[in-house]
């Protein structure tokens, strides 16, 4: 009976940061972005898509991932590769994404920036296994907190 008050602090402790743990697209789509992006959860990552924002006529334009852990520090893309496929209207276009920097992949696609547009990221990095987002980058733009370019 000694270690019952123990056991049900650790317990309270464990379920009450569980929450914190739990990041959904709703809740990622109200933080405030550091490269003006959409945030997605990846595994044990943060994924922030950046991606033109200029017309709807398809042309070559970056892709560019941002990648850090769970609590916003930086994970090293070094040795990292990836692709983006993005889903503009009934074209889709695939930009093959290469370690650019610190926490940073980025490639090139030809897409149209239009509302519907859609983007799958899978990533694998060095030494880890692949794991995948989905973005939808350009839906919330109306809704993005004030001072978030998005």
């Amino acid at each position: 009976m000694k270690f019952a008050p123990l056991a049900a602090f650790l317990a309270g402790i464990a379920l009450s940061a569980a929450p914190a743990f739990a990041h959904d697209d709703a809740q990622l789509d109200k933080a405030k972005t550091p490269n003006g992006g959409q945030l997605r959860q990846a595994g044990p990552y943060h994924y922030e898509l950046v991606t033109a924002r200029d017309g709807t006529d398809a042309k070559e334009s970056p892709v560019v991932v941002y990648v850090t852990d769970d609590g916003g520090k930086k994970v090293s893309t070094a040795g990292a590769s990836g692709t983006a496929t993005v889903l503009s209207g009934k074209a889709k276009a695939t930009a093959a994404l290469a370690p650019d920097g610190d926490n940073r992949m980025s490639g090139v696609a030809k897409y149209a920036s239009t509302p519907d547009m859609k983007v799958v990221v899978s990533i694998t990095l060095s030494g880890k296994q692949p794991e995948q987002a989905r973005f939808t980058p350009l839906s919330i733009a109306k809704g993005a907190p004030a001072g978030q370019k998005r």
